[in-house]
């Protein structure tokens, strides 16, 4: 049987996709306006009306930023501590919602009530900023991987795709004789590839952007990550920062080199998302399975 649309669902389809394309037009043209400001030039920042491409283009605003000691470090700084933190909070997501699935773990309920208990109550910035100095922290980069190695929601997700998982192939591998951690290994670990990159993903993007930590507990400036050093650009904060000549050359101006900032900053995790956004949808629908 053949269905044919008549011409008032033609037209409620056709709106509906001019109501979609418009939507991600305004989403999008902020991000392409700061991509082509820091391609411009000063003279084309300067030209009036809207600025969908670089009138002339340049990546003299890319050259300054890349030549900053301290973006340099920056950088480096947020790739070690992403990757690092991002590891981490994997692991011990991992290994707590595991525990938390077996309702044959003492006190499962209890402990789960107790994790539920964080995401409504927690200690506020003065107890962790206590607590971070009691654990002799203070200007050590574990203070900005340690602290958010895990939290409430990702365990819970977590735990409900492991819930999720046959309990079947589990006792078939206990069955055969192999150990409880190879059975975590090798069976388990094995099913729950998407919410692997769903843990990671988050946590990513966690020490990606994160700065407000950064800016509490160091004070050294060469461990300093990438979302400081920005933030301290946009805002014009420490000129010393970028040795005085970032914003002063003739080839940019201060609006195209803290474009150029952003798209720098941003880049990786723009360019990672898509490979991992598949793994999304699907996680989240298994992570709801059970609860």
């Amino acid at each position: 049987m053949v269905f044919t649309r008549n011409r008032a669902e033609r037209f409620i389809d056709l709106m509906n996709y001019a109501f979609v394309c418009v939507l991600v037009a305004v989403f999008l043209y902020p991000f392409w306006n700061i991509l082509a400001l820091s391609l411009s030039t000063p003279v084309g920042v300067r030209s009036p009306g809207l600025r969908l491409f670089p009138f002339t283009l340049s990546l003299e605003s890319y050259r300054s930023v890349l030549r900053t000691d301290a973006v340099f470090t920056g950088y480096i700084n947020t790739i070690i501590r992403t990757l690092a933190g991002t590891t981490i909070s994997v692991i011990v997501t991992y290994c707590g919602a595991y525990a938390l699935s077996k309702k044959e773990l003492p006190f499962n309920g209890a402990l789960t009530i107790f994790v539920l208990f964080t995401l409504f109550f927690d200690g506020g910035l003065i107890a962790t900023y206590l607590n971070i100095k009691s654990l002799g922290l203070m200007g050590s980069r574990w203070a900005l991987i340690l602290p958010p190695a895990t939290s409430a929601w990702h365990l819970i997700i977590a735990r409900s795709l492991i819930m999720s998982l046959p309990q079947e192939l589990e006792d078939a591998a206990l069955a055969d004789g192999a150990r409880p951690f190879a059975v975590i290994f090798h069976v388990a670990l094995r099913l729950s590839s998407p919410i692997l990159a769903i843990l990671a993903l988050w946590s990513a993007v966690l020490h990606w952007n994160s700065w407000f930590d950064a800016m509490m507990y160091l004070s050294s400036r060469d461990k300093a990550v990438l979302q400081l050093v920005v933030r301290e650009i946009l805002v014009g904060a420490s000129e010393a920062t970028m040795k005085g000549s970032i914003l002063s050359t003739q080839e940019t101006t201060s609006e195209t080199v803290r474009a150029a900032t952003i798209i720098i900053a941003i880049g990786p995790i723009v360019f990672v998302y898509p490979f991992i956004q598949r793994y999304l949808v699907r996680g989240m629908l298994l992570g709801s399975l059970k609860g």
